[in-house]
């Protein structure tokens, strides 16, 4: 799991990047707004840490332009020693997934990440059960369809999995690319368009109903 730490406080940024890794996580350390957007926006992380008050950006210009203009759905936990109330619903309403006040105990961190890694199914190891026909193991990239083993492409596991996260609301393609793919990987609407198709051909037509000019919708 690949962690973006946004933190100036270098004694503090220390303890969290230990912490982390300790814990088994990758942990990418920013110490400005601007370097850690640019990081997020080229490159996929599984969760962001973002403190508000960082050099050149700050945490919730990140967050915002983030969710913006680059419409990218990464978890993201804001850090903060502001105790009003303003800070806390700037970042609600500019799409944050958890805020967390200075000083905390690093095990109230660990159950925040915790909570937000069962919501978007990140290092899940449980099943996920679709239906009494079907069950999804996104560890094992794999489909159990009545008791019969499909196997699933790296990408194909991503965008399911990335549906499930997102089930019931309509996906664009532009959504897909900036939260599947990397920068450097950018594939055609077609390939996604193919991905797609064998997607439905394992789970059924109507799991993913194209909203034609719009996007995708995954029915659960």
């Amino acid at each position: 799991m690949k962690v973006l730490l946004l933190e100036d406080d270098s004694a503090l940024s220390d303890l969290l990047s230990f912490h982390l890794e300790d814990k088994g996580y990758e942990v990418v350390l920013k110490t400005n707004g601007q370097e850690a957007l640019e990081y997020l926006v080229d490159n996929k992380v599984d969760l962001a840490l973002l403190d508000i008050n960082t050099p050149v950006l700050s945490g919730l210009e990140v967050l915002k332009t983030l969710r913006h203009d680059y419409k990218d759905n990464t978890p993201i936990i804001i850090l903060t020693a502001y105790q009003d109330t303003k800070h806390l619903k700037e970042s609600f309403e500019m799409g944050v997934d958890d805020y967390i006040k200075k000083p905390f105990d690093l095990e109230e961190l660990d159950q925040r990440i915790i909570k937000l890694c069962k919501i978007f199914l990140i290092e899940q190891k449980d099943e996920i059960v679709f239906n009494e026909e079907v069950s999804f193991s996104p560890h094992l990239c794999e489909l159990n369809i009545c008791g019969n083993v499909k196997k699933l492409a790296l990408k194909e596991r991503d965008i399911l999995k990335y549906f499930y996260t997102h089930k019931n609301r309509v996906i664009s393609s532009e959504e897909l690319l900036q939260n599947v793919w990397t920068y450097e990987e950018m594939p055609t609407d077609a390939t996604i368009r193919v991905y797609i198709k064998n997607i439905r051909e394992l789970l059924g037509k109507d799991k993913i109903k194209t909203i034609r000019g719009i996007g995708y919708k995954f029915e659960q």
